[in-house]
């Protein structure tokens, strides 16, 4: 099938790329051999990338870069989340980061780019571009409709997956960063899709904590601090390494509530 399509897609661009005759009488004989031969491209495209798709993930050998005859094809877009996976089951996970960036370079909204590279930054401390990549992942997937092939169940899942990372990154930079208002949006957004991961969970409502106590401060208003009260200790009830420090930043923040009005 692969190389049958490579040499049907051959044809077809010859098809279309020949010279306009000067005979009238056959220019609209032409014009539908090219309407015609472009649908052919058009469709060994999709035939390669649709190969991709439905072929069983192999779990040793060589796994080939996702392809098509042309390389920013509308349907070469949706093989590189199965590419991705391809590569951590083969224990190649290192090699992924670098095949998003190449991936964004001719499809600069493919959220499984932008999903893998928001998490890569944020894991190598590069803040600045895991926030920038986190932002235009949310951007993405809320003005995205569900892939052709996919099935409504299946997007919900990743398109919930992504965003929760999407928000979950944002948020806790941002909280970093000092942009309180920002990370609490984020934060709040998020808190329902990073449900059942207690890290995730500790890490969203450590920093609303944070995040309410400071707006709450800034703007005078007792009831905001006391938000943050509670998301402390929300995040204090949790086991982990944060579980210490929000217990302790909620009695910081409820002295501070005792002396407001």
């Amino acid at each position: 099938m692969k190389i049958l399509a490579a040499q049907t897609c051959a044809l077809a661009r010859e098809a279309i790329s020949a010279p306009a005759p000067a005979d009238d009488d056959e220019k609209e004989a032409r014009s539908n051999r090219v309407t015609y031969a472009q649908g052919v491209e058009l469709y060994t495209e999709y035939a390669l990338c649709h190969r991709r798709r439905g072929a069983p993930r192999r779990r040793s050998g060589p796994v080939g870069r996702p392809r098509a005859a042309n390389p920013k094809s509308k349907y070469l877009t949706d093989t590189y989340g199965l590419y991705f996976h391809d590569l951590q089951q083969m224990g190649a996970a290192a090699e992924i980061p670098d095949v998003a960036e190449k991936a964004l370079e001719n499809f600069p909204d493919n959220d499984d780019a932008l999903a893998v590279l928001a998490e890569a930054a944020l894991n190598h401390k590069r803040n600045d571009r895991a926030l920038s990549y986190a932002k235009r992942l949310t951007a993405v997937l809320n003005r995205h409709c569900r892939p052709e092939g996919m099935s409504a169940a299946d997007w919900e899942r990743k398109r919930g997956a992504e965003l929760a990372s999407g928000h979950w990154i944002a948020g806790v930079v941002e909280a970093g960063k000092g942009t309180y208002s920002e990370a609490d949006k984020d934060l709040r957004t998020s808190l329902p899709l990073v449900a059942g991961n207690d890290a995730r969970t500790a890490t969203a409502l450590f920093y609303l904590g944070l995040a309410n106590y400071q707006l709450g401060k800034m703007t005078l208003k007792k009831a905001q601090v006391l938000e943050g009260v509670k998301f402390s200790q929300q995040a204090a009830a949790i086991q982990g390494p944060l579980a210490q420090q929000a217990w302790h930043n909620a009695q910081v923040m409820k002295d501070e509530a005792a002396r407001m009005r």
